[in-house]
């Protein structure tokens, strides 16, 4: 990516209205406000513009009445969004954004400091606009187009493949939203999921309070997702290498998460694979049986013990029914 016109320079005075930035030019140069950073601000110090900083500048213009340069941070930030948008669009990842807006259409997103448009078909949740507003929410990118100035931004599209990644069993970081009598709600990348109080931890949970807030980040296992209701039922119990663990210990139940995810996995597996070797068991018509020591074979065999003789088998070229002296 180029720039024209662009120079270093260093920033040593600043005021309400901007900056002074030495170029090692003839004339100043100045820094608007409102040319400091992609993200609206209302003081430089917001940006992490103080006197001594060195910076990358774009020349945007000049103030006739007295032949200062006007300079531009926020232009070079501008561009830089836009391939960073790109390259996540060709990625397809999940991203945040923050609702900042919305009209009739949709709802208008920031994500990398860009504004973008998500239209209210592409918005799985029920709420309202004023519901979202100032509130992040998952998107996927639909559409990237810098020269039309157009991003299109879709949470359906991110909802659904964060849904599709919820598989049981699986450990996935979330943060705790509210907390209820009956348990604890978890926002899982968008999607809000159940911590029963029952599958907080082996030992008895009196008071949830007492073990979870609004805001801890912790992490959790999928138990159940139920994709027609929007149901995903969580667990921290599973994850607890000694019960009440995540009571005394919580740090360690999140360390040892993964180890215990898989041996959570490992057993249900094995639970699945001895519920489909007793239905064998009981189905002759399969063909197999199951011996005593786990073995599926033959259910009649008459096969000698030390198999079959497959030398004197005949090719399978002869298929006229003759044997090969009728054919001497």
């Amino acid at each position: 990516m180029c720039f024209y016109n662009q120079v270093k320079g260093t920033v040593f005075m600043t005021d309400n209205n901007g900056a002074l930035v030495d170029i090692t030019a003839k004339s100043s140069a100045y820094l608007p406000v409102q040319e400091a950073s992609i993200h609206r601000i209302k003081r430089l110090e917001e940006a992490g513009i103080v006197p001594g900083m060195r910076e990358e500048f774009v020349i945007i213009g000049e103030n006739e009445a007295d032949d200062s340069l006007i300079l531009s941070l926020r232009s070079i930030q501008y561009e830089l969004a836009w391939e960073r948008c790109r390259q996540l669009q060709a990625e397809d990842v999940i991203v945040k954004g923050k609702v900042v807006g919305g009209n009739k259409g949709g709802l208008v997103a920031v994500v990398e400091g860009l504004r973008g448009f998500v239209p209210f078909s592409q918005i799985s949740s029920k709420s309202t606009a004023e519901e979202l507003l100032d509130k992040e929410f998952p998107l996927k990118f639909v559409d990237v187009d810098e020269e039309q100035s157009r991003l299109i931004l879709s949470n359906r599209k991110a909802m659904a493949d964060s849904q599709a990644q919820l598989g049981i069993g699986s450990v996935v970081t979330g943060t705790v939203q509210s907390l209820k009598p009956y348990g604890a709600f978890i926002d899982i990348g968008g999607i809000n999921g159940l911590l029963h109080v029952s599958q907080i931890s082996h030992d008895r949970v009196s008071d949830i309070a007492t073990v979870l807030q609004p805001g801890d980040t912790l992490k959790v296992m999928i138990l159940s997702h139920d994709r027609e209701r929007g149901r995903v039922s969580l667990s921290t119990k599973k994850l607890e290498p000694t019960p009440g663990d995540m009571i005394r210990n919580p740090k360690l139940v999140f360390e040892k998460a993964e180890e215990m995810a898989q041996t959570f996995r490992q057993r249900i597996a094995q639970a699945e694979a001895m519920a489909r070797a007793d239905m064998l068991r009981f189905q002759p018509e399969s063909g197999l049986t199951l011996s005593s020591d786990g073995i599926l074979s033959p259910l009649n065999s008459d096969m000698p013990a030390e198999g079959l003789d497959l030398s004197d088998v005949p090719p399978a070229d002869k298929s006229d029914g003759t044997s090969e002296k009728e054919s001497d």
